[in-house]
């Protein structure tokens, strides 16, 4: 099924909007697609032209793609060294296991209340239930005082991730990749490609179940042939650059979390595996970011300090990009903080326009809570509290916090056995239907690199 040229036309006006935020000279643009003739072709080759279009003369950034350029660009202090050499396999093992209790928890924590509600928002509905900040399930109480102040919608989910309807892990795209990238290093190892990303997703995603460039992506390879067609790959690498809103969003932010367990204790090697997922669909700051979290994942269980922690993944990072100013300035904010709430409000003053799936905000949060959680679950908890992307950052955070605290950060009664091991992935052919199986699954895979 083709786009229709109105969509298009939405698209490439959202396209325009990404190009000036990186950078792009975009005077006139919009007045430009206004006067593209009404056709199909018409409208794809302005698409072609945005990527070529020249940068601002004044634009003070650097923020190349290729995974060369970008390694070339790497802190002295980004090295390939093994930071976990003198942890057992057993522990590593056990410090995996419990990142992912600890991200499929946050993931189910934060689903009832993903309905773009700030920090505020949630306060004002918690606070008079005596629920604030959160320390358990969202009570359904709280989605009714979220409606109250403006939210009039449900997150379609709800009915079953709030206190007292938890059966089971709800099917969410969070879990999905997570899921999927495990599946990737078990087939692949190291050596899996980007093309080997987007094969993966055609045979066990549907469009339905992703959002923003993973599903154009699909949606992309789709018409691009059948699945046993070959897809001419100098072609796809244009395809993040080239009418794919979005591409900054935290899509890639969600799925590299398997990386970093595999390569536990090499930063370096995680980094660079989390860019060749991300690089399939996200350019810069979506893929900049994905390269931060992963390496914060190789190296949580051996770096005490929150801040030290995010100083080492911004080493695998340009430091000249935007994104890198954002760390810098969230960790300012964190640190300046006397508790998690006034850095959260530091948060949102600098970067009020940056809301639901925006990173710029949300990575200080996540900071935010690696400082005040002192454990995983209070962490999950905390994360959500701050709003926004609310299942998203809080599976992160608990993948996290779970790799720093191991198994005894996260209270199972409360978190993990409400889901009665049941596992319910949104994606054809899942390879577990057993919460524990999957966990064991994923616990092997520093022992796979």
């Amino acid at each position: 099924m083709f786009l229709t040229k109105d969509q298009i036309r939405n698209a490439l006006a959202t396209c325009i909007n990404d190009a000036a935020a990186q950078g792009v000279d975009d005077v006139g643009l919009h007045d430009e697609l206004a006067a593209v003739s009404d056709s199909y072709d018409a409208l794809y080759a302005f698409a072609e032209s945005l990527a070529e279009r020249p940068m601002r003369a004044d634009w003070p950034f650097v923020e190349p793609f290729d995974f060369d350029a970008i390694r070339a660009e790497w802190s002295s202090d980004a090295i390939d060294t093994d930071l976990g050499a003198s942890m057992s396999a057993e522990e590593k093992a056990a410090r995996v296991e419990a990142a992912f209790y600890g991200r499929v928890a946050g993931c189910i924590l934060g689903k009832p209340v993903e309905v773009m509600a700030s920090a505020e928002t949630l306060k004002a509905a918690l606070e008079p239930l005596g629920q604030w900040p959160l320390r358990d399930w969202v009570p359904e109480e709280c989605l009714d005082a979220i409606n109250g102040l403006g939210i009039g919608w449900r997150q379609p989910q709800w009915l079953e991730t709030v206190a007292g309807r938890i059966a089971y892990v709800t099917g969410d795209d969070d879990i999905n990749y997570c899921v999927l990238g495990t599946l990737l290093v078990e087939r692949k190892g190291a050596g899996f490609t980007g093309a080997d990303v987007q094969k993966q997703w055609q045979l066990q995603l549907s469009p339905a179940i992703t959002f923003g460039p993973e599903r154009t992506m699909l949606l992309r390879r789709g018409a691009a042939g059948n699945n046993y067609a070959p897809v001419d790959e100098a072609d796809a690498v244009r395809w993040p650059t080239m009418l794919n809103p979005g591409s900054e969003l935290c899509g890639a932010f969600i799925r590299v979390d398997a990386y970093g367990w595999a390569a536990l204790g090499r930063p370096a090697l995680a980094a660079e595996l989390a860019w060749r997922d991300a690089a399939t669909t996200h350019v810069r700051t979506g893929v900049y970011s994905s390269m931060w979290i992963a390496a914060m994942l190789a190296a949580s269980p051996f770096v005490d300090d929150w801040d030290e922690l995010a100083r080492l993944g911004l080493a695998f990072v340009p430091p000249r990009s935007r994104f890198a100013d954002v760390v810098r300035e969230s960790i300012d904010d964190v640190a300046s903080a006397v508790d998690w709430w006034s850095a959260n409000r530091a948060l949102v003053a600098r970067r009020p326009e940056a809301v639901h799936c925006m990173i710029t905000q949300e990575v200080g949060t996540l900071l935010n809570t690696l400082r005040f959680a002192r454990d995983t679950g209070e962490g999950i908890c905390l994360q959500v509290s701050q709003g926004n992307d609310t299942d998203s950052f809080g599976a992160t955070a608990g993948s996290l916090l779970g790799l720093r605290f191991g198994a005894d950060g996260l209270d199972h009664d409360q978190w993990i056995k409400p889901f009665n091991d049941d596992l319910r992935l949104a994606m054809v052919l899942p390879p577990e239907r057993s919460l524990q199986a999957m966990a064991e699954r994923s616990s092997r895979l520093p022992s796979m690199l």
